[in-house]
């Protein structure tokens, strides 16, 4: 999820833990727990700084190990032993509990979306990524903020998050129901699909829609039960030879690819190089598939330059493989 629903799940949290912990109810120890709740939602998210190093450390990283059972253990017990020397009123263990409690919250929601999270390892690098609840969902969002506003108003605590928790659990069943509902139609249009992804958007009734068989490529939309199938492409398997390998040697097409489950490619020879690039298939926009992975190389099949992340026009890609130096 985003920052913002992570920081609203930290707070309605921490207002369940300070009304239903007999160790914590109408004691000073109740902002230090609010504390830990509210850190212990969005510290899994750290991994986030990666984005200022560069885009391929960032994909290939994050919500992986800070996402994991590991993180399980280390965060809670790292974050516990630093605000009992902030808030020593706040007994350790409750601390422990609760930023527990805030990161497994945390880890457990963003399985939910399309981006997922490496949650079983050390056992399975696998990303879990369910995909039917969006990054950010306008509808989780703005109801923890109206609960948090009827308990900031005077209503019990438990009542109020515990009426949302049941709210959330229903839209949950609900979106889910809904995805299975879309993949079973797209399945039905495309008879020998190999695998459906229906994922999430902002928009409550849309959804994106990708699908591959043996040859090719689909790429949609749904509007409620209504599939659109917006573009084909041929599924033609990366080549083997000198160019690709070359261009495989490059950190940010092999995070694309580690990442990227349905992408196609091109190689174009051009008068300042030969680029090679790997575009996502699933996050079609107005008609433009912004997430890709392009490595220039010289005559020679060394990399002059490369870049992996979200481009929405032609400049700024120009910007990004040929930046200006003094």
């Amino acid at each position: 999820m985003d920052t913002g629903t992570h920081v609203v799940m930290g707070i309605a949290l921490g207002a369940v833990a300070t009304a239903v912990d007999p160790a914590i109810v109408g004691s000073s120890a109740a902002i230090g727990i609010m504390t830990a709740t509210i850190i212990g939602s969005q510290i899994p998210d750290i991994d986030t700084v990666l984005k200022l190093k560069n885009n391929a450390d960032y994909i290939r990283n994050h919500r992986g190990i800070t996402h994991s059972l590991p993180g399980l253990a280390i965060w809670p017990l790292l974050l516990s032993v630093i605000l009992y020397l902030i808030f020593p009123a706040a007994p350790f263990w409750h601390l422990l509990l609760w930023t527990f409690v805030a990161v497994c919250l945390h880890i457990f929601v963003d399985i939910f979306n399309a981006y997922g999270t490496q949650a079983i390892r050390p056992f399975k690098d696998t990303w879990v990524a369910f995909g039917f609840i969006n990054t950010f969902d306008i509808f989780i969002f703005a109801s923890h903020v109206v609960a948090i506003i009827i308990w900031l108003l005077g209503a019990p605590a438990t009542t109020t998050f515990f009426t949302l928790y049941a709210i959330l659990a229903v839209y949950y069943v609900a979106r889910y129901i809904t995805q299975r509902v879309i993949t079973h139609a797209v399945k039905n249009l495309i008879p020998d699909s190999e695998e459906v992804i229906v994922a999430s958007t902002i928009r409550f009734f849309q959804w994106r829609v990708a699908v591959t068989t043996k040859d090719h490529y689909y790429v949609g939309r749904a509007f409620k039960r209504n599939i659109s199938i917006y573009e084909k492409f041929d599924r033609l398997p990366v080549p083997d030879n000198d160019i690709i390998h070359a261009a495989m040697k490059d950190k940010n097409l092999a995070a694309f690819v580690s990442f990227s489950k349905v992408y196609n490619w091109r190689i174009e020879e051009k008068m300042d190089g030969t680029y090679v690039t790997f575009t996502d298939l699933r996050y079609r926009s107005n008609g433009h598939y912004p997430f890709v992975a392009v490595v220039k190389l010289d005559d020679d099949l060394q990399i002059i330059s490369s870049y992996t992340g979200w481009i929405f026009s032609d400049e700024k890609l120009h910007k990004k493989l040929h930046p200006v130096t003094n």
